[in-house]
């Protein structure tokens, strides 16, 4: 049997990773008490509907229960039931937007401050965190970037590093990126904004790319990026980082830097590193 068990920050997407994995023929539960584990494991194992993929999502809504959890996988253990341990986490910013959004509190801090809530879950999921087999961070995935990678580790068995990179545009007229790792200022290259013909596209329309990519400088600082990049990652990794912001800063955000961070997420793609590409002031 197939024993998935989803936890993680509040906020960071464990329900949509549950309903990513009910989609894929998993019997699914949701806030089960960890000290419960070992039993429910047991009676699918002994179930009639012969249930070979069970997921369960365990997470501090358990309250007390949630110290259990460590006894209950060594319980899975002995009883020979093979487990793994999916991780959602989220950057702190927007774990608070998320809860402003939908105007709920936090769980573990219901009448104080959101952040403080965190910083407390935080704590109490470290170990759990550093015991996670995938570690997914959502900070900028929609729900549909979410269940692909889902589907990537559990319905492909595509072996996924536990970094997530960011390659992120954006305009320095409108601010800089405040969330970022890195970042990098394009502005040494040609502007399509005063080419008629591309000033009202952006740099995902394959006009500006080429005029972006037609210069020898842009192409030069793309593969010195590359370098810089692929020698940082592993040292991120080593040091536990699951999300790096990698920001790529042009005048107004719509062109250069959004035709370089689609190519940079492309390149480290195909290196094999979890990278997506967002666009803050694309459309603006």
């Amino acid at each position: 049997m197939e024993f998935v068990i989803i936890t993680g920050m509040s906020g960071a997407g464990k329900s949509q990773a549950m309903k990513a994995l009910e989609d894929m023929g998993y019997y699914c539960m949701d806030n089960l008490p960890p000290a419960l584990l070992p039993k429910f494991a047991e009676l699918c194992n002994q179930s009639k509907r012969n249930i070979e993929k069970v997921a369960v999502v365990v997470d501090i809504r358990g309250g007390v229960f949630f110290v259990d959890l460590f006894e209950g996988l060594e319980e899975l253990n002995e009883q020979g039931i093979k487990y793994s341990i999916l991780y959602l986490d989220a950057l702190d910013q927007v774990l608070i937007k998320r809860y402003k959004e939908l105007r709920r509190p936090h769980p573990l801090n219901p009448k104080g401050g959101i952040l403080d809530g965190i910083l407390e879950e935080r704590e109490l999921l470290k170990e759990v965190k550093n015991r996670a087999d995938y570690i997914i961070d959502t900070s900028k995935f929609s729900i549909g970037m979410l269940k692909e990678e889902i589907y990537k580790i559990f319905l492909e068995g595509i072996e996924l590093s536990k970094l997530t990179i960011s390659v992120t545009s954006f305009g320095f007229k409108h601010g800089i990126l405040l969330d970022a790792d890195i970042v990098l200022d394009v502005r040494f290259i040609p502007n399509p904004y005063y080419i008629p013909e591309l000033k009202d596209l952006t740099g995902e329309d394959e006009k500006v790319r080429e005029y972006v990519f037609q210069w020898e400088q842009t192409n030069i600082f793309v593969d010195k990026l590359m370098d810089m990049l692929l020698y940082l990652i592993p040292y991120y990794i080593k040091e536990g980082k699951t999300q790096l912001i990698v920001g790529i800063g042009c005048t107004g955000g719509k062109h250069r830097s959004v035709a370089i961070a689609d190519e940079i997420a492309i390149r480290l793609e195909e290196y094999g590193h979890r990278a997506i590409a967002s666009h803050r002031d694309c459309k603006l």
